[in-house]
């Protein structure tokens, strides 16, 4: 993805250069300064240049171009106010450049109405814009008619007061002017607008989509993380309860085998105990009937094998009595240890016997069943993400080690064309020796050419076999055979030599001058025949001008002056009629006006016998018919009404309210008929040596009007 925005990157300055190559330096640097000043500025209600604010059909490139011209550079503002700020910053950085603003809140253009015909487009429907920037549009392509052909461009240019142009570019403009010629469709500035504004929003899309996949990744790095970390803590108490359950299980088992031994050793001790308590009590037993017999003289009765018997058991008892001291003796030791080991039992191992049956007793089977269910659970979960996220890593390395091996093997493929490249710089230094070495050849061998050529020459002419005819001999019979030659030359000194190449020289020399005579004179008559028709198409466009400012003056002046007559006429020279068209222009000495005040045609004078005030009117007559020809804009009056009566004042400020509609005028006046026919007022005051302009009333302009007209009476 970061491949594909570079290139996209790449391609869109290459276009951007094609695109600032179309545009002189001063334009580029200015549009540049605007969007400086922008950025660091954070200025709005700038719109960009016309050019990136509207769109149309690969078709119409062309003609919207060379209608739009420079003007596709022109930068639209909200206001004059912005542009204004925008100057002043370029003004106060010293930022070089030139920029042209349109100001929407000064495009105060009207729509047209254009004619309804198979042959012409009107160029502003073609157009795809916002419909805020109309204004704009209808200022720049709002008099515009695309045309089939120049016959149909020239037949609406004249009947339709608009432009017209063909899709190939050849333009006729309302005024007759024609221009044309070959445009370059790889020079095309929408084009490469075209391709920029697609580059643009391709580059935008795809940065986008690699914003919201490094978002996705983030995420999972996030969920992998937490994931892992909750399993980490599971691992760990996992293998903390195991610990515990294992310790636990070890001390349980030995206390059990404890238990066990004790209980072993308590029944041998009880078994012992209870031998030894019937032992004792036979021992007692007999210890009775001993005593009982105590105070008997067993020695009088008894035989001397009896009493020796009796002194053997009488040692044998006290041995008996011995042992049986020393069994008593071990039997409270044994006791002793005993009571330690029941001590020992009762105060340990059985209170934590007890306090591991209660935590058993706690810890019931279900619960621990539906811990583990859970635990086993989520340990699938996160096996299950950690393995998926094991994929993507694994994915992820693969990849690395796949571009790791193309960057290797890019490496290694850029080391041996490094590699051949040395090895060719090598070849090509050696080359270039070597052809250094032709070369001082060449030229020692071109000099000794130029020699023999020039000895050749000096010869004269030779027969056409001469370089055959002695290809084969040999350079010793050569020289033999011209000192012969020279010899016999030396007879024939006085003879031009040179006489038959010096013929076919000049008359090679010949043949170039005649070619090229009749090449100037084709030239030449092409040439008169172009001024010819130039000088017709002249003479056609100022009848075809002439008869429309006339045409216009009588309407105009029969409309200022009830039942007037006025008439343009073109003053020739004296003779007869010239022919042709240039004779026709170089005879016209002017043009003559003609009025009749009374309605009466014999009535008719010219300027010369007119008053003031009828010569201004002819003056005003005259400017509104070239306006309705060529209508301008704007128009700036300056006391036209002084010279004229009231009808007459009257009959003008009428004219003027009729144009008003499609231009503006300005006009200064002190008579009241003007003031009926305008729309806004504005007074000139002389204050403290300053001239003031305020907007006033119509009360206040006619009040105004009157004082002055009783100051001058």
């Amino acid at each position: 993805m970061k491949q594909t925005i570079q290139s996209s990157k790449e391609e869109l300055n290459r276009v951007e250069r094609n695109l600032r190559g179309t545009v002189n330096k001063s334009v580029n640097a200015g549009l540049e300064a605007v969007r400086r000043i922008i950025e660091e500025k954070k200025l709005e209600g700038v719109y960009g240049p016309l050019i990136e604010n509207l769109e149309c059909d690969e078709k119409f490139f062309t003609a919207v171009e060379v209608t739009a011209g420079s003007r596709l550079f022109h930068v639209i503002v909200d206001n004059d106010k912005t542009a204004t700020t925008i100057l002043q910053h370029m003004n106060r950085q010293k930022l070089s450049g030139e920029v042209t603003f349109m100001p929407l809140n000064r495009m105060n253009m009207k729509e047209t109405t254009y004619p309804d015909s198979a042959d012409v487009i009107p160029m502003i429907k073609r157009l795809n814009f916002n419909p805020m920037f109309r204004p704009v549009m209808l200022s720049v392509f709002g008099k515009t008619l695309i045309c089939r052909t120049m016959e149909v461009s020239s037949q609406f240019s004249q009947s339709s007061n608009l432009d017209c142009i063909t899709l190939a570019g050849d333009q006729v403009s309302r005024r007759g002017a024609m221009t044309g010629g070959f445009y370059d469709p790889r020079r095309s500035r929408m084009d490469a607008q075209r391709c920029k504004a697609q580059l643009v929003s391709r580059m935008e899309a795809d940065q986008f989509a690699m914003d919201k996949i490094v978002k996705r990744l983030g995420e999972l790095d996030g969920q992998i993380t937490e994931v892992l970390g909750n399993l980490q803590r599971i691992e760990t108490q996992q293998v903390q309860l195991r610990e515990s359950y294992d310790r636990e299980k070890v001390n349980v088992r030995g206390l059990v085998k404890e238990q066990q031994t004790l209980s072993k050793t308590v029944n041998t001790k009880e078994a012992i105990i209870t031998a030894d308590a019937a032992e004792l009590k036979g021992l007692n037993s007999t210890l009775q009937s001993f005593s009982a017999e105590v105070g008997t003289d067993l020695l009088s009765q008894l035989d001397p094998n009896d009493q020796s018997e009796l002194a053997e058991l009488t040692v044998l008892v006290d041995n008996v009595r011995a042992e049986m001291r020393e069994c008593i003796s071990q039997r409270s030791q044994l006791e002793k240890e005993k009571n330690e080991v029941e001590n020992e039992l009762s105060t340990n191992l059985c209170r934590r016997r007890d306090e591991l049956h209660q935590e058993l007793d706690d810890i019931s089977v279900d619960d621990r069943k539906q811990q583990l269910a859970e635990h086993m659970s989520d340990l699938r979960t996160v096996v299950n993400n950690l393995d998926r996220a094991k994929e993507r890593v694994s994915e992820v390395d693969r990849q690395v080690d796949d571009f790791k091996k193309q960057r290797q093997h890019l490496r290694a493929d850029l080391e041996k064309w490094i590699v051949v490249e040395q090895e060719r710089r090598e070849t090509m230094d050696e080359d270039s020796k070597s052809m250094e070495r032709v070369a001082n050849q060449r030229t020692l061998l071109l000099k000794k050419k130029e020699e023999c050529m020039h000895k050749i020459r000096e010869l004269g002419s030779l027969p056409a076999d001469a370089f055959e005819k002695y290809q084969g001999i040999g350079l010793k019979k050569l020289f033999r055979k011209l000192q012969e030659c020279n010899g016999d030359l030396k007879k024939y000194s006085h003879v031009n030599q040179k006489a038959l190449d010096q013929y076919i020289t000049f008359s090679e020399q010949k043949e170039r001058l005649v070619k090229r005579r009749d090449e100037l004179t084709e030239s030449y008559d092409a040439i008169v025949e172009l001024m010819d028709v130039l000088e017709q198409r002249k003479h056609e466009q100022l009848e075809f001008t002439f008869k429309q400012v006339s045409k216009y003056f009588s309407e105009i002046f029969k409309e200022l002056v009830v039942n007037g007559i006025g008439r343009l006429q073109m003053v020739r020279g004296d003779g007869d009629t010239p022919d042709g068209a240039a004779a026709a222009l170089e005879a016209l000495k002017g043009v003559r006006i003609l009025v009749s005040f009374s309605g009466q045609s014999s009535e008719m004078r010219d300027m010369q016998q007119l008053s003031g005030g009828q010569k201004s009117l002819v003056a005003l007559t005259l400017i509104f018919a070239i306006q309705k020809c060529d209508p301008a804009p704007f128009y700036l009056f300056d006391e036209i009404d002084q010279a004229l009566d009231t009808t007459h004042r009257k009959a003008v400020a009428d004219k003027v309210k009729q144009s008003a509609d499609k231009a503006q005028f300005i006009t200064t006046t002190f008579r009241p008929e003007l003031l009926d026919a305008a729309d806004k007022f504005y007074g000139v005051r002389f204050r403290y040596k300053v001239s003031t302009i305020e907007e006033v009333s119509r009360d206040d302009a006619e009040e105004f009007v009157v004082e002055q007209g009783e100051d001058v009476q």
